[in-house]
């Protein structure tokens, strides 16, 4: 359902090309291996970490709401803020044929995360952020704004792109040229200034977890847990899921929660809790 009063906002964070290519690219990736193995991954973290339903989980960007709905299914009251009515249609629309107490706890809201305390207020039992940060220019303040929504005690779930390792998709696809400049950026891209084409079709920038982790502590959180994403598939481009996906996802939980693998993923995982 969408809340009362939600409003659009003029500061979002995905505009233009952005906007209008993110959404059929998005539900596009969804479908492919590569995309049942970070929304797999993410939802085993974040029942790890979560406290048991019924509990208030604000995603912020949560975009059409496949965690959304995972998280509802299980109990969660969940509310979806995206700036991008596109993907809040999508939301929509596949919310009309789940079931009813599956739509009953989500709850759809059109705005900027940078503008969720006066969106949605603050208190979360859980705020999600999963797949936005590689869209700004300067994560500090959204990562900040998550912090301050987030309850005493409260879990904080980031997910970004890994600047420190975005060689390895093009060297194991065998695109040498775009390794090999990568390789010349790395400073840069860990620095969060090198921006390139995702899998999704649009720019987008990635970040050093460790910088990323440091901008959440100073937010007022502690660092719970981080996991890598995608170590072992990242690389198989639309690839469709087949009937090995448990094993898959399985061979890449073990690898994505122990060093030295996932500090070469794809993406980033950090969970982080809300000091009092």
């Amino acid at each position: 359902m969408t809340a009362p009063g939600a409003r659009p906002n003029d500061n979002s964070w995905v505009r233009g090309a952005v906007d209008r290519a993110l959404a059929p690219g998005y539900q596009a990736h969804t479908a492919t291996l590569r995309g049942a193995v970070r929304q797999r991954l993410v939802t085993r973290a974040l029942l790890t970490h979560l406290p048991t339903p019924p509990g208030r989980i604000l995603d912020v960007g949560g975009g059409e709401g496949t965690q959304a709905r995972a998280l509802a299914r299980l109990g969660y009251e969940v509310t979806i803020c995206d700036p991008d009515p596109e993907m809040l249609r999508q939301a929509d629309e596949r919310l009309s044929g789940a079931d009813a107490a599956v739509r009953d706890r989500i709850t759809l809201v059109h705005g900027d995360g940078h503008d969720a305390a006066s969106l949605v207020g603050g208190g979360w039992d859980g705020v999600l952020c999963h797949g936005v940060l590689m869209y700004l220019t300067d994560p500090a303040a959204l990562l900040h704004v998550l912090a301050d929504v987030t309850g005493a005690g409260g879990v904080i779930s980031v997910v970004g792109k890994n600047a420190t390792a975005l060689a390895l998709r093009a060297g194991l696809q065998g695109r040498w040229r775009d390794t090999l400049s990568l390789l010349d950026e790395e400073p840069r891209a860990a620095a969060g200034t090198v921006t390139e084409i995702g899998n999704l079709g649009v720019p987008s920038r990635g970040d050093d977890p460790h910088q990323i982790r440091d901008l959440l502590s100073a937010a007022g959180t502690e660092p719970l847990a981080w996991y890598g994403i995608r170590v072992l598939t990242d690389h198989l481009g639309d690839t469709p899921p087949g009937p090995d996906l448990d094993t898959v996802v399985e061979a890449e939980w073990r690898a994505g929660e122990r060093d030295p693998y996932r500090q070469v993923a794809r993406l980033y995982h950090l969970i982080h809790r809300r000091r009092p």
